[in-house]
C-alpha cells in the first residue's frame, strides 16, 4: 500500500531539532519553507485547500509521523501555563529556591536569636546549626539549578547564532565563567564565614565577582543579538540589572574595607549581634544591605531568562556503544563499519 504522505527533505531538519534544540525561530522558518514546498509539489495526494502546515501535521499525526507533530504542538500549545512552556521552569526554580534558602535560614536564625533581626549578613544566617545545615543543602541545590540554567542558555545562543564566531566565543566564555560562579556558591554554602573566613571570601569573590562578568557577557550577547533575535527591552533590562549589581558590589566593597580596617575593633568577623550605638554600626548596615541587594540583583538577572526559555526545549539522544553489555566499544564500531562498507558495495 502506498504511503499517503511522502515527507519532503525539510522534515529531516525538523526531526533533528525535535531531538536536539527546538527554538521558535527555527521552527517558524522551516515550517514556512516546508509549507511552500508542499503546496508546490502537492505530494500529499489530496487537495490542500489552503490548509496550513500545522493543520496538516495534526491531520497526519495518528497515521504517520507522531514525534514531529508532538514536538511542534508542544511549542505552540495555548493551554500550557507560562512556566510549562519550554524550559522556563529552570530560571523560575532557581530564583524561587534560592530566595527560599535565604528566607528560611533568616527566619530560623531570628527565631533562635542567633542574629539581629535588622538586616544581618546572609552568611551570618547560615553560621550556627540548625540553620547552617538548611543553608548549606539549599544553596547546593541552587548551584545545580544555576549550572543547568546557564547550560541551557549556552545551547540556545549556540543554536540561534551558529555562523557568528564572535557570539560563539563569547557564549563559551560566558558558560565557563558562569560555572565558576556556581562553584563559588558551593564554596559559600559549605565553608562558613565564622569557621574558614578566607575560603568563604574566596567563594564570595567567585560567586559575585566572576558572576558579574557572566552577567556582563550575557548583556553584551543580548546587545549583539538585538533586534533580530532579541528585543531591545530585554537588553535594557539586563543592562539595568547588571548596573544594579555593580553598584551593590562597589558599596559592599567600600563599606567592608572601612568596617574591617581595624578602626572599629578586632575580630569583627565573629560578631553576630550589633548595638546601634556601637562604633562601626553604620558601615556594618551599609555592608549588609549591599550584600542583600547584590544577591537579589543576581536573582533578578535570571528572571530575564524566563521568556527566552519558553522558546527552547532540549532532548537527550541515546547512543549505544555496543549491542550487549559484554562487548567492548571498539569491537562494536568495527562490526558497524564493516556492515556499512558491505552495504555500500
Amino acid at each position: 500500500m502506498e504511503t499517503p504522505w511522502k515527507l519532503p527533505h525539510r522534515t529531516e531538519t525538523f526531526h533533528g531539532n525535535c531531538f536536539g534544540v527546538c527554538t521558535e525561530k527555527t521552527l517558524k522558518s522551516q515550517k514556512n519553507e516546508a509549507n511552500v514546498e508542499l503546496q508546490q509539489k502537492n505530494e500529499l495526494g489530496f487537495p490542500l485547500n489552503g490548509m496550513s502546515f500545522d493543520a496538516l501535521l495534526l491531520r497526519m499525526a495518528k497515521s504517520f509521523y507522531v514525534p514531529l507533530c508532538e514536538c511542534l504542538v508542544a511549542e505552540v500549545n495555548p493551554e500550557m501555563w507560562w512556566f510549562q512552556q519550554g524550559l522556563s521552569f529552570l530560571p523560575v526554580a532557581l530564583v524561587v529556591w534560592s530566595t527560599a534558602s535565604f528566607v528560611f535560614s533568616y527566619i530560623t536564625a531570628i527565631v533562635l536569636h542567633h542574629v539581629d533581626p535588622l538586616v544581618p549578613y546572609i552568611s551570618d544566617t547560615g553560621t550556627i546549626p540548625p540553620e547552617r545545615c538548611l543553608f548549606g543543602i539549599m544553596l547546593n541545590v541552587s548551584t545545580f539549578l544555576g549550572m543547568a540554567t546557564m547550560y541551557v542558555r549556552y545551547k540556545q545562543v549556540s543554536a540561534l547564532c551558529p555562523e557568528k564566531p564572535k557570539i560563539l566565543r563569547l557564549n563559551k566564555l560566558g558558560l565557563m565563567l558562569g560555572w565558576m560562579s556556581c562553584f563559588g556558591l558551593c564554596i559559600i554554602a559549605n565553608f562558613q564565614k565564622c569557621i574558614l573566613f578566607y575560603i568563604h571570601v574566596l567563594g564570595a569573590c567567585l560567586t559575585f565577582g566572576v558572576g558579574s562578568i557572566y552577567m556582563l557577557i550575557q548583556t553584551i550577547l543580548s546587545y549583539l543579538m538585538q533586534p533580530e533575535l532579541h528585543s531591545k527591552d530585554i537588553f535594557w533590562a539586563r543592562l539595568a540589572v547588571f548596573l544594579w549589581s555593580c553598584s551593590s558590589i562597589l558599596s559592599m566593597f567600600v563599606s567592608s574595607v572601612v568596617l574591617y580596617s581595624g578602626l572599629y575593633g578586632q575580630n569583627l568577623v565573629q560578631k553576630l549581634h550589633w548595638d546601634p550605638q556601637e562604633r562601626g554600626y553604620t558601615p556594618h548596615i551599609i555592608s549588609t544591605v549591599s550584600e542583600w541587594s547584590l544577591a537579589f540583583s543576581f536573582l533578578s538577572f535570571f528572571l530575564t531568562y524566563i521568556r527566552d526559555f519558553q522558546k527552547i526545549s532540549l532532548r537527550a539522544m541515546v547512543s549505544l556503544q555496543g549491542q550487549t553489555l559484554h562487548e567492548s566499544p571498539g569491537s562494536f564500531r568495527a562490526e558497524e563499519q564493516a556492515l556499512l562498507i558491505a552495504g555500500s558495495i
